[in-house]
């Protein structure tokens, strides 16, 4: 018996140790090695961080030419004080490492297509890491790293923020590791020039990756061209343009619209298929706006910017100070990435909104053969170039990835790309991100900017996304101006499939600097913008995403407002009033009849009449609105979306309305599958009746107060729910200014009054810390959720020294 006891303890603890030193299958994901993972001395418990933990350190890593100060204040917001300008940027890639560094690699990897590399086998990585493979990410960081280098100042900038990176790097113990290596069971890579590049190329798919041109195409085999008009408008008769005034300037590029674009709905160019292409979220966005002194209580201009974004942990943003004896600047930066990104230094400051411009276009090719090596391009056939790339796999083969390339660009969509494509055509890709634009030289630039001349000066290089750069500085100078490179473009180009047999539907050239929307110093003493479009009427075809309402809300908000505080702008940026709901309500309820609907339904009714068309965390009238909205919109469209399995694309909610308040007849309210004809007031009834049944197990389930109907959540970049955080209590939406969803908003706020004392104010949707293990891991999400702001440090050095919420102290001495 006694040997019997001691073979089965011996067995099982051989296979336990078997079991814990290996991977585990679970369905096509394999778990880290256990017994490291769980390990006292290597595992997670390392990562576990005491609320008292140490910053304070001497450093003497190899690559530094003077000595550096970092002072981290109470929030571990670090001041970087370098006695030359590469060292600033050696200590920020430093400290990115330290508390970001795997987010930073991960998100590198998501945009070299190399994900299936350290997650093994998986359906939904491998579709990922095929797309960006065939965009051909690297290749175009490639590129732009190579222009970019031929620059000695960004030369020496990336190369300096590099070895910070890797000297952090190559200090760090795999016992130290950042928590998420460990469960993924991999190592961190040095880091490069060419990772910097890919961050950013990453950002340029985020704000100027989305596209509709399949949808849109498909829409063309049930809607007629006056209906598109009417269901996809290039403008909204209700929005508040960025610049309010168009454009006098008449354009310099005299665009030949093809003889044949009006009648892009053949059969030849349809999409044949229903597929998922990857794509950003079209919300991506944010506010921004500056106000003249004039129209300030003191005097002062003030500045505004909250960019939306996902809400992940760690959070994109981290927040710092960098200065040298030539600049000092404060704000956002962006683990990967050189230089301050929204922000301000000693003389103005500066912040960024997506332009939402249509810089992604698709062509069908017609290639000779299947082999892809000939296409037709202006009657001859071309020869194609061909790009191969391999996809490593964690634990399985690898596999390759054959890339045919033409004048307009990679081919996304093949016969191998079959998950995706099942009609046997092709289609290239134009973006404006596979050209060369130099970003890092701009936020250089404007982290150097003293006025108005600097501040346009430094926007000259910027390429991609597109964004909307506001300006405000301490001289008095206010500024907007929406620039990057963009394709001059005749009226829809690029909204729907084009042709690439001919030369005529490619781009005709780039707008130039001067012709992009701008403003300075307007009358009206404000510039603002919010993702719309720039001009009503534009010498050029925008091709932007219909964003109105917040920006309807801020120019109303801004023109009605005179001696403006910082503590008003405090609660313009987190103001929840719905613009689209103050012009649906009462058109949805002028056409109910109450003695149509029960008690419990005319309870609903009267909550929505009752509410302050503010979408307030605790208020039901945004929810109960929302229902009836999704029912109706599904009545109005169902019958004819029905009639294809092709991806169309839903009318957005501001053209919808537009239509329905200017014509009750719209003639999308009839169904056409009944023999009747249905009537808005039919409509609005039905879809009423369908939102109190949902409504009712909304109550049920005790989610119809709007904060949990809509539930905003910040979750961690891999979705483990330990380490995010759900259910966040802030209330806004997509048309409030406080513009939170459940997966976006606002993530950075940001207010600087350029007084003399710069006085500015900000906060982030995480923390400091990328280590779920740390208490500054989430520390600022209380204070972000409630709509609460910190005072933002902005020292000289001295200051800094003495200052009684500086905690630690690192210091960097050359070697």
């Amino acid at each position: 018996m006694r040997f019997f006891l001691f073979a089965f303890t011996l067995t099982f603890t051989i296979a336990l140790i078997v079991l814990l030193d290996n991977p585990l299958t679970i369905g096509q994901s394999k778990t880290p090695s256990f017994g490291y993972f769980f390990s006292p001395q290597h595992g997670f418990w390392k990562n576990a961080e005491s609320i008292y933990v140490d910053f304070n350190e001497t450093l003497k890593p190899v690559g530094l030419k003077g000595n550096v100060d970092v002072y981290f204040d109470e929030r571990l917001i670090p001041h970087v004080y370098a006695e030359n300008e590469n060292d600033v940027y050696f200590v920020q890639g430093y400290l990115h490492a330290k508390f970001r560094l795997w987010q930073m690699e991960f998100q590198t990897h998501v945009a070299a297509g190399r994900l299936s590399e350290i997650m093994g086998e998986d359906e939904a990585f491998l579709s990922k890491d095929r797309f960006f493979r065939r965009l051909g990410m690297v290749s175009i960081a490639q590129q732009s790293l190579e222009a970019n280098e031929q620059n000695p100042v960004i030369k020496q900038e990336l190369d300096a923020y590099t070895a910070g990176v890797n000297a952090y790097i190559e200090a760090l113990k795999a016992i130290d590791y950042p928590l998420e290596y460990k469960l993924l069971d991999y190592q961190p890579e040095k880091w490069t020039n060419l990772k910097t590049q890919l961050l950013l190329k990453l950002m340029a798919f985020d704000l100027a990756g989305y596209d509709a041109d399949f949808e849109m195409t498909n829409a063309k085999s049930i809607f007629s061209n006056s209906d598109l008009e009417k269901l996809y408008p290039t403008v909204q008769d209700s929005l508040a343009p960025i610049i309010p005034v168009n454009s006098k300037t008449p354009p310099s590029i005299n665009l030949k619209k093809p003889a044949t674009a009006e009648i892009l709905n053949s059969d030849s160019i349809l999409s044949k298929t229903a597929f998922n292409v990857i794509q950003p979220d079209k919300y991506n966005g944010s506010n921004n706006w500056a106000v003249s002194g004039r129209k300030t209580k003191s005097g002062a201009p003030i500045l505004c910017n909250d960019p939306h974004l996902s809400l992940t942990l760690p959070s994109l943003w981290y927040e710092m100070q960098i200065s040298t004896p030539s600049f000092s600047a404060y704000g956002a930066s962006i683990p990967g990435s050189p230089s301050i990104i929204i922000g301000f230094n000693n003389h103005c400051a500066w912040g960024v909104t997506n332009a939402s411009r249509d810089v992604k276009d698709y062509y069908e090719i017609k290639f000779r053969d299947s082999t892809m090596k000939e296409y037709l391009f202006d009657g001859k056939w071309k020869k194609s170039s061909f790009r191969s790339e391999t996809i490593k796999i964690k634990g399985q083969p690898d596999k390759i990835e054959k890339i045919a390339v033409t004048v307009l660009g990679p081919v996304m969509y093949d016969r191998a790309y079959s998950n995706v494509l099942k009609d046997g055509k092709y289609y290239a890709l134009r973006w404006m991100a596979q050209d060369v634009g130099d970003e890092v030289l701009t936020f250089n630039k404007l982290n150097h900017a003293r006025n108005f001349s600097d501040f346009e000066n430094a926007l000259s290089t910027y390429g991609c996304p597109g964004q909307n750069f506001v300006f405000a500085s301490k001289s008095g100078d206010i500024a907007i101006k929406q620039h990057g490179k963009f394709p001059a473009k005749w009226q829809r180009q690029g909204d729907f499939l084009m042709p690439g047999t001919d030369s005529t539907y490619a781009w005709q050239g780039y707008i130039p600097y001067g012709e992009n929307p701008g403003e300075h110093n307007p009358n009206r003493g404000f510039v603002s913008s919010a993702n719309q479009l720039a001009y009503k009427n534009s010498p050029y075809y925008l091709a932007g995403r219909p964003h109105i309402y917040r920006g309807i809300t801020i120019n109303k908000m801004l023109n009605n407002m005179s001696g403006i505080s910082v503590d008003y702008m405090q609660k313009m940026q987190v103001n929840n009033y719905d613009a689209f709901a103050e012009q649906a309500r009462p058109l949805l309820i002028k056409y109910l009849n109450p003695k149509d609907y029960n008690s419990d339904e005319l309870a609903y009714l009267k909550i929505l009449k009752a509410w302050n068309l503010e979408n307030n965390f605790s208020e039901e009238g945004p929810t109960i609105l929302d229902k009836w909205w999704r029912n109706l919109k599904n009545d109005v469209f169902n019958d004819e979306f029905a009639r294809t399995t092709l991806p169309i694309k839903l009318p957005e909610n501001s053209a919808i309305l537009e239509q329905l308040l200017k014509d009750s007849t719209f003639k999308f309210v009839d169904n056409i599958n009944t023999p009747q004809k249905e009537s808005l007031r039919n409509m609005v009834n039905s879809s009423f009746k369908k939102a109190c049944k949902d409504l009712d197990t909304a109550k049920q389930e005790n989610y119809l107060p709007w904060g949990t109907y809509k539930n905003t959540e910040a979750k961690h970049i891999l979705k483990i729910p330990a380490f995010s955080r759900l259910s966040l209590p802030i209330g806004g939406g997509q048309n409030c200014l406080n513009a939170a969803t459940k997966t976006h908003g606002p993530g950075w706020r940001m207010i600087v009054e350029l007084s003399i004392n710069t006085n500015a104010y900000g906060v982030y949707a995480g923390g400091q810390s990328g280590n779920p293990g740390s208490s500054y891991y989430d520390n600022f999400i209380d204070k972000w959720a409630s709509g609460k702001y910190y005072k933002l440090l902005f020292f000289d050095k001295e200051n800094a020294a003495r200052d009684k919420q500086i905690k630690w102290k690192m210091t960097f001495s050359k070697s």
